[in-house]
């Protein structure tokens, strides 16, 4: 994986996403202990949204952040955005999934006008892009002034007395739980690798500031191997 690039890493991600999109929000909950769902809380009450503000919630696979916002912000109107079709049929069979609005798209080129969203909101795309710069600028544009952008995803963490645990549940248990719930171990070690080679939580807010956002933070969780970063258009 880690010599793929452009097109051919993007059909990558999409046939791995698409083989484990039955299991995939089973999976996010045994790998995190259940923590990424105070991840995808906290990220949405960074957003302030207007009433009724319209949201992207980008790479939204299964569309948990677009259902985590409806419960924080009633009057929003999220779209969950992803190109990969399985994970949305997969969301889109749960119940309170009736009120979001699903679409195909690709981060690099969003299918909208300028200034279309009040907020836009990401978990665990940023790592799979190609682009991170292009993916960012995308974002941007399809904001209004004042938009805000969210950011959740991996980041390597400081070598620390922790390393030897982290690599461990990385490099070990990820993969065996993969093979085990999803029958498909190398999706699981994608994550391990991914993660290794994608930026620390410094970068990626370096990154942003480039792209033009203001007032760009972040903190960390997760024995410092997950970033919420956040910035304003």
């Amino acid at each position: 994986m880690a010599n793929l690039s452009g097109a051919e890493r993007a059909r990558y991600v999409q046939n791995m996403f698409s083989r484990i999109a039955g299991r995939y929000d089973l999976m996010n909950r045994l790998m995190t202990a259940g923590q990424d769902r105070s991840w995808r809380r906290e990220v949405i009450q960074c957003l302030a949204l207007p009433p009724q503000g319209g949201l992207l919630d980008l790479g939204a696979g299964t569309g948990d952040l677009a259902r985590e916002a409806l419960e924080h912000y009633p009057g929003c109107r999220p779209v969950a955005a992803d190109f990969t079709l399985e994970m949305m049929l997969a969301g889109k069979q749960r119940p309170e999934s009736a009120r979001l609005r699903w679409l195909g798209a690709d981060a690099l080129r969003l299918p909208f006008p300028d200034e279309t969203f009040d907020a836009a909101v990401s978990g665990f795309l940023f790592r799979n892009v190609s682009d991170i710069a292009q993916a960012l600028a995308e974002q941007r544009r399809v904001l209004r002034p004042g938009g805000r952008i969210v950011i959740l995803d991996t980041t390597r963490p400081p070598r620390n007395w922790m390393t030897p645990l982290i690599n461990i549940h990385f490099h070990t248990v990820i993969p065996t739980l993969g093979r085990l719930i999803t029958g498909e171990g190398e999706a699981y070690t994608y994550l391990p690798e991914s993660t290794e080679n994608f930026l620390h939580a410094e970068q990626l807010a370096e990154r942003m500031l480039a792209a033009g956002f203001h007032q760009v933070g972040f903190r960390r969780r997760m024995l410092a191997t997950i970033a919420i970063h956040w910035g304003t258009k």
